[in-house]
């Protein structure tokens, strides 16, 4: 296939809570994507996930020429032929749509990742919290539970707060115990909700400075959809930074553009795993 020729291609990221897949064609225009809730039967999830992307660009499956699998369970892509780490592909979906990124802070189910990219968007350095769920949107969800609210309730909840709870916990689960402490003194759910995203802020700024603060930081995964989270994280770098209504498809994004990439390239397809080395 020659680069003038017209193709679609897929890239679906699974993660360790949801599936986002995306379908691009070869101008790299969105024609579709999608949302699914990861179950234990991730390979079916994932696959699931690429049917309603493909149905939501109005086309049949077999018109994707090339899908390209990312994330947490991207060897469950077992319909993909092609494999990238999810660090490449939130750092070419972020550049992708915002150019001048320098750094992108991607904050996910289990995992958050500092990655600093370079001006043609090559991965200068990384930093990834995986060793625990502190920072990480499961570190929310269980606060969420303790507080009788809904994982999305928080954001807005958290703009209402007057007096930010400091909250000293790293530990996703004494910070639970925490928040039940703070409850028991009397202070406010927003105060506490807003003290929860202050603290994952410092530790996503801890993770950011390993690898360098830079002037332009996008936002990426799940946890880009909570507004409290945007603000706390922009009060801590004195700055504004990227968020887009599809910062959560942006690992999708990237493993579809390397997807069009490939099929440039004229490459074999063959099932690989592209590594990242810094």
């Amino acid at each position: 296939m020659s680069k003038e020729d017209y193709f679609i291609v897929g890239g679906v990221d699974v993660g360790s809570t949801t599936a986002k897949s995306v379908i691009l064609d070869s101008n790299k225009k969105l024609l579709g994507k999608s949302l699914q809730n990861v179950s234990p039967r991730v390979a079916e999830d994932a696959e699931t996930s690429f049917v309603k992307a493909c149905k939501d660009a109005g086309i049949d499956r077999d018109q994707v020429f090339l899908v390209a699998g990312t994330g947490y369970g991207r060897l469950k892509v077992r319909f993909g032929k092609l494999v990238v780490t999810e660090i490449s592909c939130h750092a070419k979906g972020s550049q992708f749509m915002f150019p001048n990124t320098r750094l992108t802070l991607d904050i996910g189910g289990q995992d958050t990742k500092a990655i600093r990219l370079g001006e043609k968007g090559e991965i200068i350095d990384f930093s990834m919290n995986d060793k625990c769920s502190a920072g990480t949107g499961r570190f929310l969800d269980v606060c969420a539970e303790s507080l009788d609210y809904s994982l999305d309730d928080l954001g807005p909840v958290s703009l209402t707060a007057t007096r930010p709870v400091n909250i000293t916990s790293t530990c996703t689960v004494f910070a639970e115990t925490e928040v039940s402490n703070q409850l028991a003194r009397g202070r406010k759910k927003e105060d506490i909700v807003a003290g929860l995203h202050d603290s994952i802020a410092q530790r996503s700024l801890s993770l950011m400075r390993r690898v360098g603060i830079e002037k332009e930081i996008t936002f990426t995964g799940g946890v880009s959809r909570n507004q409290g989270m945007v603000r706390s994280l922009e009060n801590i770098l004195n700055t504004k930074i990227n968020v887009s209504p599809l910062s959560q498809w942006f690992g999708a994004i990237g493993a579809a553009l390397y997807a069009i990439e490939e099929v440039k390239k004229g490459g074999e397809f063959v099932f690989e795993q592209l590594e990242v080395h810094p």
